[in-house]
């Protein structure tokens, strides 16, 4: 299935793990998938959203609202183990001598919590990104089956964005498709034009 996806769908889903990430979110959901689409502002999907009135700022704005920005939440902790490390040193403890010492007694790394357990590979290890894997979540995953569904009902060989974008419109449950629908998307109608691009494409 991978094989069969153009270089820009690709692109898309990459991106949405890419977006996950810099929200702080633990899993990709159809929502990154769609902010993903929505970013690649030279694609011809993106123009399509925004010409119904989705563009990218509002589909982050949408996501933070419903699930909020924890990458925030990250640079907290730093901040708090930038705190504790001087309220330590503050009464004479050396949080990087004690570090020091520890690996010196238990070798390099013996603070450093173990990896988990490497995922399956296949068409979502496939995703995996340098600083760290992020899972999609089941109906992301649902999103890129239904692509690949999209494409052989239009009897394409190959699987685009506009195929990942009808993927998310027929999956319809997921976040993804509840904000387009608070965006009052014609649902129909951009189906039509996506499947006009993509016949244009394929002639």
């Amino acid at each position: 299935m991978f094989e069969r996806f153009t270089q820009g769908a690709r692109t898309a889903v990459i991106g949405a793990q890419t977006e996950a990430r810099e929200l702080g979110h633990p899993v990709i959901g159809t929502e990154h998938v769609l902010l993903a689409l929505v970013a690649d502002e030279a694609g011809p999907v993106a123009a399509t959203l925004r010409h119904h009135g989705v563009d990218r700022a509002g589909v982050r704005s949408a996501i933070i609202r419903h699930l909020g920005d924890q990458s925030t939440e990250a640079s907290t902790v730093a901040d708090r183990d930038a705190e504790d490390a001087a309220a330590l040193k503050a009464i004479g403890i050396d949080l990087d001598a004690v570090r020091a010492a520890i690996e010196e007694n238990f070798g390099a790394g013996a603070l450093r919590l173990p990896h988990p357990a490497p995922k399956r590979r296949g068409l979502f290890g496939r995703f995996h990104a340098g600083t760290g894997h992020i899972p999609f979540s089941p109906r992301a995953k649902k999103v890129l089956e239904l692509s690949l569904r999209e494409a052989v009902h239009h009897k394409h060989d190959f699987i685009a964005r506009e195929h990942i974008l009808l993927g998310l419109l027929r999956e319809g449950s997921g976040l993804g498709a509840r904000i387009l629908t608070e965006r009052n998307v014609d649902v129909a109608a951009l189906r039509a034009e996506l499947t006009r691009s993509l016949n244009t494409r394929a002639a």
